[in-house]
Order: structure tokens, then C-alpha cells, then sequence
């Protein structure tokens, strides 16, 4: 593994643990970033829990999310939501498929999850949902082929995040960290929402502030960063 590679591949580790320091993930959920010199490749670990993620379990993956190298390693049934995404998207260069306690009551009732915050805004214009059952009825849950993953592509569109009925949330970003800022404030977003709604009604961000607040800085983003760092070091 060269130089670079090494170094996208420790930033994603460090992106497991901060994403697990925040609850977005737990025992489950998975990072990847597209590969920083080559395209049509990304990296992720093998399946493994967040907080076991090391360096040298990171492997290179197809966009069909094969293994560029063929191995006995246990991998992540649900890695097709990365290949399918990276094949429609190319400007994304990381996502995050979690189930986040925060997000989970959105997935499961009809009401819409609402940018309320400055730093919710990070979700982006439109949160999109997807619903399984729609193309393939009852199944388990979990999105195990391309078919499917191709399905819930459809769905996200041009969004940055989208809720998978009865299951959890993806979540892109045009790089590693602008994609665990978005993560870390969606959810935290989403307990303001959900606090708030039992004081009253909820005013969200509108149309013109969503806009002016969709893309977060890189100020803003290696800030919180570097604070994110210290937490993950503190334990």
C-alpha cells in the first residue's frame, strides 16, 4: 500500500471510531472512501465492529463491491450500497451506512426529518427516503445485491443522505471528514427535532436557509475534526 493510500486508510479508521464515539455507529454500520487514486476502486474494512477497524483491514474493492484481491476474510453484506453508490455518484468520495438510535424513529414513522439546527442544515436540501418493500416486498432487511442497492440509488438521486425504511440511514460526502461532519450533526439534529416536538410545533430551516447552510465549511469540518480527534484519544 503506498504512501497515500496508507494515509486515507488511517483516516478512515479514525473515522470508525469518531462515528462510534458519537453513536452513530455501534456493533454495526460501515465507513468506505472511494480509493484517492483510482476511481473505480474503494476502501473498507472487512466486516468487522467499528471499534476493531484497523489499518491492515482495510481492503481495495471493486465498484461491484468484489474484492480487488480474493479472500477468506468475512466481508459486509450490505458493501453494495457503497459499489452502487460510487458507480452514480462520482462526486461522492465516502459514505457511511449506520443506525443511529437518533435517526431510527424518522425510518419508522411518516413524519419527515427536518433540518432545525445551523449544522443540520449539513443534511442537505432534501432527505430521501427509500422504502424496500416497494420493489421487492418483504425481505429481511438487509440490502445483499446489487439489485437492490441499484434500487435504494434510484431513490437517493441527487440527495446526501437518504433513510431506509425500517433499517437506518446512508450518508455521503464529497470527502472523508465533510462525511462525518454531516453524519455526527444529522443525528444530533435529529434529537433537537425530536425534544422540540414535545414543547410545540417545529420550525425548520427554510428553503433559503437550507441552501446557504447545505455545504459546510472546511474550516468548520477540520475543526471539528481535530476536536473529534482529542475525544477518540481521551478513551
Amino acid at each position: 500500500m503506498d504512501e497515500i493510500t496508507t494515509s486515507v486508510s488511517n483516516e478512515l479508521v479514525q473515522a470508525n471510531l469518531i462515528l462510534l464515539h458519537h453513536q452513530v455507529l455501534d456493533a454495526f454500520g460501515h465507513v468506505s472512501v472511494r480509493h484517492p487514486q483510482k476511481n473505480g476502486r474503494f476502501l473498507m474494512s472487512i466486516a468487522l465492529p467499528p471499534s476493531q477497524v484497523k489499518a491492515e483491514d482495510i481492503i481495495e474493492f471493486n465498484l461491484d463491491a468484489s474484492p480487488v484481491d480474493p479472500t477468506n476474510q468475512s466481508l459486509y453484506i450490505e458493501r453494495f450500497i457503497h459499489g452502487s453508490i460510487y458507480q452514480a455518484r462520482p462526486e461522492v468520495m465516502a459514505i457511511c451506512h449506520h443506525h443511529a438510535k437518533a435517526l431510527l424513529p424518522f425510518c419508522i414513522t411518516s413524519t419527515s426529518l427536518q433540518a432545525v439546527t445551523q449544522t443540520g442544515g449539513a443534511m442537505g436540501e432534501k432527505v430521501a427516503v427509500w422504502d424496500s418493500r416497494d420493489d421487492f416486498g418483504d425481505t429481511n432487511l438487509l440490502i445483499s445485491n446489487a439489485k437492490q442497492a441499484d434500487s435504494l440509488v434510484t431513490s437517493l438521486g441527487q440527495a446526501w443522505m437518504i433513510l431506509m425504511r425500517r433499517h437506518g440511514v446512508c450518508v455521503l460526502g464529497q470527502n472523508l471528514r465533510e462525511l462525518v461532519f454531516r453524519a455526527v450533526f444529522a443525528c444530533q439534529d435529529a434529537e433537537v427535532q425530536l425534544r422540540a416536538a414535545a414543547l410545540g410545533d417545529i420550525e425548520a430551516l427554510s428553503a433559503g436557509e437550507l441552501k446557504l447552510t447545505s455545504q459546510p465549511s472546511v474550516k468548520a469540518i477540520d475543526r471539528c475534526w481535530q476536536h473529534w480527534l482529542e475525544q477518540i484519544k481521551a478513551h
